[in-house]
């Protein structure tokens, strides 16, 4: 204990300049109940349950103008979009809150529409389902016994979209499960029927019941806290701690919600949603700011499941247009979620009531070291001549829970200018029960005895609004080609050569393609009216992204209707304000007919995408086939992307980050010596250096180079 508290001790928090709120702040918990007060005093004889108070995005010229000279445009209004309901009125009022006026400007009825779960609604379920007669009856025919209900647990989900009931009702499915001890998972123990519950009323209006039954598993529990691990044999005494300190503090800078991390300026919103939502992403080359990005985001994910069998094609979560990335984020814990020196980031949302809910460290912004940034050693002076410059990233994460779920998502920022995203998913398998004589049919495997995991995959989609060196961008498609001219032709005597094609899309509708690793794959974000002065080409950020599983569920099928997002890899659609969701704003209960969001904004495509201010959409993510290893908890599994300059820099931009250590061929010849230079002072202070002389224990300085053993002198 006395260890952990130091550990933790050493891991605390930056500190950041306090300033009035900028226009892409998300909003205060003062703001959200200013909101919530000012549509209840305009609409005193309404009842209304708030499902979303959220920031408005400034329009982006107005924020463009400002951002260009705030001494004389006047600050973008806050403005706050609310989602409500009414008790006994079908669909959802939207509106659109002036704060800045005290005024609501917009007020209107969307019916046939409905709005997001959140977790006030997802608790609802599990308290109604254990006094239910019907679900107890139902969990009496499955071995649990009446006086068990206490031990019923259930993982809420949406509906997804069912035929019997439209999308009149807002309602959940009920995923059941058993525990027969609190601190039990239950998912070694799923039950094999699935409850339909009304959010609004409270009631449960139908059960699906499978038509052979399966019996609650008499197999013991599959757990993964400490007495679990103690009748394995215990936790292993093989692993040492490692420490991260960094005594002079971060590298990075903040002001309010804005950062500067070397050469580095973006702004980090956050949305009940998206969650982490970066804006304005500038890069300061030699005293050139440089734009970027405007808005980068995860706007959509969909989590389809391969069982046919009803009602498991129901089971394919939108887990942000459902539920909420936001909505679902994690409180982080200092030292665990996140190491080093941290600065975090709150989070405010509202109850039905429209008072504000704070999640407090929502976001975490830490530093890490980050390898080798680049190397050479030249062989003619028996490798003496050596420059070996090591990194740091700047690291922006939240970690949200999905029912049983874990996603970590991480906006990591490197010295040579590239930007990576990195997903990972942990948390627990969704599991059904299997009989001991049951064949999964390829559809799910047997992880555990009576536990079935069935194949799924997880989806996502990133929206980009490039911004590079200025508004008008294209997007082009990169392709590794073979030289058409054959082997023995003049022009390809040998054979060998190859190429990259680049195609420039002119249209939404030519924009609509799929990753192809026959041809190493790449999309480029380039501005055709600034070219690079050695390659001629025009500047860039690449997107570099291998891991895009093709959806799976076939042409016509339900999920393909309803996440039409990702049927491709990229779509490319011209800029709209406030145009953030591909699935469409109201996700919950749709049956994809029509398909809403990217299908209605493309069109026919012949919507001009060239040299024009452009969003691309990009669908990545993995297909999951279960297996042993993945229960009773997964191991992280990672999934990664990168936005990467190409043709924007001069040089390599990251010449300037001081060496760890360096030797020149001058400087090999005159010491007449194959060791490597030692560092300055200044240069072994620096958190990425791995000089040792911190480990003499005289405190004088070392003889030895990076990684060597330490003598003191």
């Amino acid at each position: 204990m006395l260890e952990r508290l130091s550990q933790i001790s050493s891991h605390t928090r930056a500190s950041a300049t306090p300033v009035a709120a900028h226009p892409l702040d998300p909003l205060s918990a003062a703001e959200i109940k200013a909101a919530t007060t000012i549509v209840k005093a305009a609409y005193p004889d309404k009842v209304l349950a708030f499902n979303v108070v959220s920031l408005a995005d400034p329009r982006k010229a107005e924020f463009l103008a400002w951002q260009a000279d705030s001494e004389k445009v006047a600050k973008p209004a806050r403005e706050v979009d609310i989602v409500a309901l009414e008790a006994g009125v079908s669909g959802v009022w939207e509106g659109l809150v002036d704060l800045t006026a005290g005024k609501v400007n917009s007020w209107k009825l969307i019916a046939g529409v409905q709005p997001i779960l959140t977790s006030e609604d997802l608790i609802k379920v599990e308290l109604v389902i254990r006094k239910d007669p019907k679900v107890i009856e139902q969990c009496v025919i499955s071995g649990v016994p009446a006086d068990e209900m206490h031990k019923v647990y259930c993982d809420p989900w949406t509906i997804g979209y069912d035929e019997r009931f439209g999308n009149e009702r807002r309602l959940q499915q009920a995923i059941m499960f058993y525990r027969s001890d609190e601190d039990d998972s239950q998912y070694s123990h799923p039950l094999d029927f699935c409850p339909i519950f009304d959010t609004e009323t409270g009631e449960i209006i139908a059960i699906d019941i499978p038509a052979v039954r399966r019996p609650l598993s008499k197999h013991k529990h599959a757990n993964f806290h400490s007495k679990a691990v103690a009748e394995l044999g215990g936790y292993r005494d093989s692993v040492k701690p490692i420490v991260v300190t960094q005594p002079e503090g971060v590298s990075f800078k903040m002001t309010g919600r804005e950062i500067e991390w070397q050469n580095f300026k973006f702004h980090i919103g956050f949305n009940y949603r998206e969650g982490i939502v970066l804006n304005n992403i500038s890069y300061n080359d030699h005293g050139n700011v440089r734009p970027l990005f405007y808005r980068m985001s995860l706007a959509e994910m969909v989590v389809p499941y391969g069982n046919p069998d009803h009602p498991h094609h129901r089971k394919h979560a939108f887990d942000l247009g459902e539920y909420g990335g936001g909505y679902m984020t994690n409180s982080l814990a200092l030292g665990c979620d996140c190491k080093g020196v941290i600065h975090y980031l709150d989070a405010a949302f509202p109850d039905r009531a429209g008072e504000p809910i704070t999640i407090k460290n929502a976001i975490c912004i830490h530093e890490e070291d980050d390898g080798v940034l680049f190397k050479h050693s030249d062989f003619r002076d028996n490798y003496a001549t050596t420059i070996l410059t090591r990194g740091v990233k700047l690291i922006v994460s939240q970690i949200f829970t999905a029912a049983n779920y874990e996603y970590m998502v991480y906006w990591i920022f490197h010295m040579d200018g590239t930007i990576q995203l990195e997903i990972k998913l942990t948390g627990i398998l969704n599991t059904y029960i299997m009989t001991d004589d049951e064949d999964s049919r390829g559809f799910g495997t047997r992880v555990y005895p009576g536990v079935n995991a069935h194949n799924h995959q997880h989806l996502f989609s990133l929206r980009i609004n490039p911004m590079i060196d200025g508004l008008e961008n294209s997007v082009q498609m990169v392709d590794a080609v073979r030289d058409p001219n054959p082997v023995g032709s003049k022009e390809n005597y040998y054979g060998n050569a190859f190429f990259p094609k680049a195609t420039v899309f002119k249209t939404a509708g030519e924009a609509v393609t799929d990753y192809d690793g026959t041809t190493s794959r790449t999309w480029d974000m380039i501005n055709p009216n600034k070219k690079h002065p050695y390659s001629g080409k025009p500047v860039s950020y690449k997107l570099v992204s291998r891991e895009s599983a093709p959806l799976l569920p076939k042409e016509g099928s339900l999920v393909w209707k309803r996440a039409a997002f990702a049927r491709h890899t990229i779509h490319v659609t011209p800029y709209v304000d406030r145009q953030f969701y591909p699935a469409g704003v109201y996700v919950p209960q749709t049956s994809g007919e029509p398909s809403m969001g990217l299908p209605e904004w493309i069109g026919d495509g012949s919507a001009n995408i060239e040299n024009t201010d452009v969003v691309l959409w990009h669908t990545f993510g993995i297909t999951h086939f279960p297996a042993p290893e993945d229960f009773p908890i997964m191991p992280a599994e990672p999934m990664t992307l990168l936005l990467r300059p190409r043709n924007f820099f001069l040089q390599n931009p990251a010449l300037d980050v001081p060496p760890s250590y360096i030797m020149t061929t001058s400087r090999a010849r005159i010491a007449g010596t194959s060791t490597v230079e030692s560092l300055t002072d200044k240069v072994s202070r620096l958190a990425f250096s791995e000089t040792a002389g911190s480990a003499c224990k005289c405190g004088n300085n070392c003889s030895g180079a990076c990684g060597s053993s330490c003598e003191c002198k």
